[in-house]
């Protein structure tokens, strides 16, 4: 997001865009658990800050373009239920995101036909990309929440992407038992995409894999290519 800041607009767009991706991941993972009875009913579904916000997923959304929320062990979310049912707890906060991304992309191509989604990528917006007030904010927003629900889909820790890649394994051997001692509890996986955060400076690995996931959806939203 630090990218952003020599546009202001765009800057708060993308700020306000990660903290209602972590506003909705809270929410979807703590609703689907209870609905699927992997939950105590009485547990509160409202988001909590030390449990929601990752301190290394904030440095990423400022020096990466987008972060992260807080971790959820594979440990918490019981499989005696079904694999299936764990594999959904991981699943729904990013796929909820990236749901409400869609829906603010049919806002942004209804209200601007003639955008230039064709031609743009996800970086381009998460280093803050000249337009129109209206536009700006909407297209930030958009590609904010979709940035947050692709990246957590990465099957590493931190990321809800491990818990669902772990959740289909049916017994892990002790090869995928070590290697998550080394991504999650050495912490292995944060060092990993920090440093795609930060390297190169001028173009970031981490900005490179979001172009990579996120191109399809920027290409399929697109209006006519401007000459």
């Amino acid at each position: 997001m630090l990218f952003a800041l020599g546009e202001p607009v765009a800057f708060v767009a993308l700020v306000v865009a990660f903290l209602l991706g972590l506003l909705l991941r809270a929410l979807a993972i703590r609703i689907t658990a209870r609905t699927l009875g992997l939950a105590d009913r009485r547990d509160p579904v409202t988001p909590r800050l030390r449990e929601d916000v990752d301190p290394f997923g904030a440095v990423a959304a400022a020096v990466g373009g987008m972060g992260w929320g807080k971790m959820i062990s594979v440990d918490e979310v019981p499989r005696y239920h079904g694999r299936g049912r764990a594999a959904a707890v991981f699943a729904s906060g990013p796929v909820v995101c990236i749901l409400v991304s869609q829906l603010l992309f049919l806002a942004y191509v209804l209200l601007f036909p003639d955008n230039l989604l064709s031609v743009l990528n996800m970086s381009d917006v998460l280093r803050g990309f000249t337009l129109p007030l209206g536009e700006q904010v909407l297209l930030c927003l958009a590609v904010g929440l979709l940035a947050f629900g692709l990246l957590a889909l990465i099957p590493t820790p931190p990321l809800d992407g491990f818990g669902i890649l772990w959740s289909a394994l049916k017994r892990p051997g002790q090869g995928a038992q070590q290697t998550r001692l080394w991504l999650e509890e050495k912490n292995l996986g944060v060092l990993i995409l920090l440093i795609c955060c930060f390297f190169p400076l001028s173009y970031p690995f981490l900005l490179m894999i979001l172009d990579v996931l996120g191109v399809l959806f920027l290409r399929l939203r697109g209006g006519p290519v401007p000459l």
